[in-house]
């Protein structure tokens, strides 16, 4: 089981319910699919932030890395990205994937909580 973060390109959501909604339109166009959609060059961007702070899982060793999947670019498709990371890690991880997001003017979204982060 992980824990996971949605994150895409876009405008703001106008509220976590709207965000919600967003999410799941994204999720049927972009992951819930056959075709497979290469991620647009701000969501590589992203991911290599991330991977720039945590190895990849594919990478990773010495089990420090927080990703469950790896690799992490293969979750991306187009616009948006679903992140899942270990519960044990859960809380770090997600703190700076949502300020990295921000950063770099992506929407950032907790399935979990049904929240906008930050």
């Amino acid at each position: 089981m992980s824990y996971d973060l949605a994150v895409w390109e876009g405008s703001k959501p106008a509220d976590d319910v709207v965000a919600g909604e967003v999410l799941t339109r994204l999720y049927d166009c972009y992951i819930d699919t056959e075709e497979e959609i290469p991620p647009s060059p701000r969501i590589a961007e992203y991911v290599a932030g991330l991977l720039a702070r945590w190895e990849d899982l594919t990478e990773d060793e010495e089990d420090n890395s927080p990703w469950s999947t790896g690799p992490l670019i293969g979750e991306a498709s187009g616009p948006f990205i679903c992140l899942p990371m270990r519960h044990s890690m859960a809380e770090e991880a997600s703190a700076y994937a949502a300020d990295l997001a921000a950063a770099m003017g992506l929407v950032c979204y907790d399935p979990q909580a049904r929240l906008l982060r930050p």
